[in-house]
């Protein structure tokens, strides 16, 4: 059995197809590790959701600030903006199975034997793994109980916009789910700045990329992370593997084989989006 693991699909099925014909993926023996973000912008969300929901165990699935952005639509707490192609999601037939299916994906994948860890966009520098395993968890509870809808509705907003193991309730929710789904830069203790989207030259003084901050207390620890879309998959750390290579905006889609560490990639030069179309986060 190969495990393989995709940067941020975003609705790009026909892509993602042809990415795993190039790599041999056999999906009767294989697994897929999707980094999070199945949906939003491109134009196949709904074939890459049903492809996900039906490789069943052989999938493994993190969610990323879209598809929580997409589950708040699901739900009538946000409407749907052009931009974000979702409207064959919310007349398909099966959209409450699939929702059903979404809401229940976890935020944080760990394989032990491996030593390889995987989030959407970072891990705060503050925490280990084991607490990141449980935080991730806290969310999961909420958002897969009997009604999501109450922390949907409050995971909107910036702030708080530092940890502290003190906060309590949503404001506690939000702050973790912001760090595991939307960070890219923050300073040294740990404070986010969720405006900024452009690559490693950029940051503004005081800041650092989440992976480089002094002291990250999972620093050493190999994990996959997608978001960051900017970096075009170069972190700039053996540790830390940036697999968000734009498809979605017209680069290309990353695939890892973690057998052997071998990078595959499909350019995606079609889906170029028109010029002032930039990327955003929820």
């Amino acid at each position: 059995m190969r495990t393989y693991v995709v940067g941020d699909v975003q609705g790009c099925h026909t892509q993602l197809t042809r990415l795993l014909e190039d790599a041999r993926f056999k999906p009767e023996t294989d697994r897929l590790w999707f980094v999070g973000d199945l949906v939003n912008r491109g134009p196949e969300s709904l074939a890459t959701l049903r492809f996900a929901k039906a490789m069943g165990s052989h999938a493994v699935v993190v969610l990323g600030n879209h598809d929580l952005h997409l589950l708040a639509v699901h739900y009538g707490i946000r409407k749907p903006k052009a931009k974000e192609r979702v409207e064959e999601i919310l007349e398909a037939p099966d959209r409450e199975e699939l929702m059903e299916w979404l809401r229940r994906r976890p935020l944080m994948h760990r394989d032990p034997v491996a030593e390889i860890t995987m989030v959407h966009a970072g891990i705060a520098p503050e925490w280990s793994l084991e607490d990141a395993r449980a935080y991730a968890g806290e969310v999961e509870e909420a958002l897969s109980g009997p009604d999501p809808t109450r922390f949907l509705e409050a995971m909107y907003g910036d702030e708080p916009a530092t940890w502290d193991e003190g906060l309590q309730g949503m404001e506690r929710l939000r702050t973790i789910t912001n760090y595991l789904t939307r960070m890219r830069i923050c300073d040294a203790q740990g404070r986010l700045d969720l405006a900024y989207k452009l690559g490693l030259d950029g940051i503004p003084d005081g800041y650092y990329p989440w992976f480089s901050v002094p002291g990250r207390r999972t620093a050493g620890q190999r994990i996959i992370f997608g978001h960051w879309a900017a970096l075009q998959g170069q972190s700039g750390r053996s540790d830390t593997v940036a697999l968000d290579t734009g498809c979605v905006w017209g680069h290309s889609m990353t695939l890892l084989r973690l057998n052997d560490w071998r990078f595959f990639r499909c350019p995606c030069t079609e889906l170029a989006q028109p010029p002032g179309n930039g990327n955003s986060d929820r």
